[in-house]
């Protein structure tokens, strides 16, 4: 059943304020109206565009992170707590794929993992040891790729940390991966005094 404009825009504050990352596509999906009323809806809550909140949220959290610069991470962190969990987006787009059928290149989903499972990383220096990887399904242009990170297990004794990624396109599972991740014996030091 549709619902007054008012109403829509009540349950819209209310959407993007549970999942901020929700795109206009679905939203006009949910509130079974046209992409350009919830843009003009979202412009009249003064609600910023998708890829404006994701920046949002991606440079508060990034004040955080030591291993590397922001330049340097495959897709936007939208979540991270050093040592313990991080997530990331990654859009997919022309650049990522093969042109003869739109499936992004592996490398891409990978480095979007890897780079997150340093970014997780309470060190000024990280490295990945070893990686054991798994590709669940191909990734298609188009699609957004949200990466969950999580330590497994850190090792002060030998310097590692054990960190599981795995990636998602809506709720579909599509690349797993647990790397082992060197990280200074100087911070691990520093961290025991």
């Amino acid at each position: 059943m549709k619902k007054t404009k008012k109403e829509r825009q009540h349950l819209l504050t209310i959407t993007i304020k549970e999942n901020p990352f929700i795109t206009d596509e679905d939203l006009a999906e949910k509130f079974l109206v046209s992409v350009q009323t919830i843009r003009l809806d979202r412009l009249e809550l003064s609600i910023p565009e998708l890829r404006e909140r994701i920046k949002y949220v991606a440079e508060k959290q990034f004040d955080e992170v030591r291993s590397l610069p922001i330049e340097e991470v495959i897709g936007e962190i939208i979540d991270i707590e050093l040592d313990h969990s991080a997530i990331s987006i990654f859009e997919v787009k022309e650049e990522h794929v093969f042109k003869r059928n739109q499936i992004a290149r592996g490398h891409h989903v990978f480095a979007q993992a890897n780079s997150l499972a340093v970014a997780v990383i309470n060190d000024e220096l990280a490295l990945t040891a070893k990686a054991n990887i798994q590709f669940k399904r191909s990734v298609k242009q188009g699609e957004r790729v949200i990466a969950k990170a999580k330590v497994i297990k850190i090792d002060d004794g030998i310097g590692r940390t054990i960190v599981e990624v795995t990636s998602f396109v809506n709720q579909e599972h599509v690349f797993t991966g647990e790397f082992e991740m060197y990280r200074s014996e100087k911070s691990l030091k520093d961290e025991t005094r």
